[in-house]
């Protein structure tokens, strides 16, 4: 599937029924027909498969899964990227389950991202097998040495063994073979459900009655959604069932490399009087742009792509031709501006490109809001963990333990 049709069943998933009629005749007759059959199979094999019915692998240290129940743009691999730091902050190594789906732009962006922590990366679709063979590498430290007790004082000297002491599991809510202590699920703040139809003819992979299952809701891109958006999202979990912790999320920006010296860190206002065309590849490119335009550039213009989409020859002519007319236009050089997850996804096509290229790093932040901050956030996750770990019998073939 070329990019111009992933675009297109993008928009379609994010149109609201009611918006159909108003689309080209073409897409109604030809291509909605289609999705809407695709949905169905999809539904139907879901509501018929008996795979979350099925016992799942327990690990030896507590799971958290990170989630979604919509395609992109929901923040979850900052999430797991605040998780990964937050952990290695307690003194907790973190062992980090990715799929690495879409050229595995996301697994080796949080490799970069955490290369000064003590996380540990493994990627595969068999996830269960990926943390087998990495506990009985690393071992690991029992949870009850580091989630049940108020302090742990032997924090840098569990680092320091270099054992595993908690599994990230990125993009679990739909991964049903490992066992899981806590379940976040992350909302798009700004477009939560899409129009509520299965993929491909929109963008759920779950109904909406799966919210039940999570034990903390995070609300991503909430500083750009209204307050009306906000509330809407909490009566649907309500609606839904979801009797979970609710916090807010934001993606905050701190510094910028350039693509040739991603150990660089220039500050923010280097933007300031520059004309930026910001490309981006990614589930949400709406709230990059909003990102952009806060730090203050002179002017801003755009190239979208669909997400995960790697840059062709093609690309790369539209992207150059487009900063050649930008610097016509206002005399003045050109900053191409992208995301970490498209630089890493291809820094080398990015480097072909005969202009500035940048790159903005920003990381996930909890909101405040009535209390429920960054602190609160990781109180909640810690308690979960010591209650339900409580109650399970931790094992892996071959792994040690502490």
């Amino acid at each position: 599937m070329d990019d111009k049709a992933r675009q297109l069943i993008a928009r379609l998933a994010a149109a609201p029924d009611s918006a159909v009629p108003h689309l080209p005749f073409l897409h109604r007759a030809l291509t909605l027909p289609i999705l809407s059959a695709a949905s169905a199979v999809l539904r139907l094999s879901l509501l018929l498969s008996s795979s979350r019915f099925r016992p799942r692998r327990t690990l030896p240290v507590p799971v958290v899964s990170v989630g979604n129940l919509t395609w992109a743009g929901n923040g979850k691999t900052p999430m797991v990227d605040f998780l990964a730091r937050s952990f290695h902050r307690l003194g907790i190594s973190p062992l980090l389950l990715t799929r690495g789906y879409a050229g595995g732009d996301e697994p080796k962006m949080l490799r970069r991202r955490l290369s000064d922590t003590s996380a540990k990366i493994g990627i595969g679709a068999n996830r269960a097998a990926v943390a087998s063979s990495m506990l009985k590498k690393y071992g690991y430290i029992h949870h009850s040495y580091t989630f049940c007790t108020e302090k742990n004082h032997s924090s840098t000297c569990n680092l320091e063994s270099g054992k595993i002491g908690v599994a990230i599991l990125d993009d679990g809510m739909q991964h049903w073979s490992l066992l899981r202590d806590v379940e976040i699920v992350m909302v798009n703040g700004l477009t939560p459900w899409g129009n509520t139809h299965f993929i491909p003819r929109g963008p759920m992979r779950e109904p909406l009655s799966a919210l039940g299952r999570a034990d903390i809701v995070v609300i991503h891109n909430a500083d750009l959604a209204s307050d009306m958006q906000l509330k809407a999202i909490k009566s649907t979990l309500e609606d839904n069932g979801a009797t979970c912790s609710v916090f807010y999320s934001r993606l905050t920006p701190s510094h910028i490399f350039e693509v040739n010296h991603p150990l660089q860190r220039l500050p923010l206002n280097v933007l300031n009087d520059k004309i930026v065309l910001c490309v981006s590849a990614i589930g949400c490119p709406d709230a990059f742009i909003h990102t952009v335009r806060e730090i203050g550039p002179l002017k801003i213009d755009r190239l979208d792509f669909s997400d995960h989409h790697f840059f062709n020859a093609h690309d790369l002519k539209i992207i150059q031709e487009t900063v050649r007319n930008l610097v016509d236009q206002h005399n003045k050089d050109t900053i191409v501006l992208v995301t970490e997850k498209d630089y890493d996804r291809d820094p080398e096509a990015l480097r072909t490109l005969d202009a500035k290229v940048w790159v903005l790093s920003s990381s996930l932040q909890i909101m405040p809001h009535k209390e429920q901050g960054q602190d609160e956030f990781m109180r909640r996750v810690k308690e979960i963990i010591a209650v339900t770990g409580r109650g399970k019998l931790r094992t892996v073939d071959g792994a040690t333990s502490c």
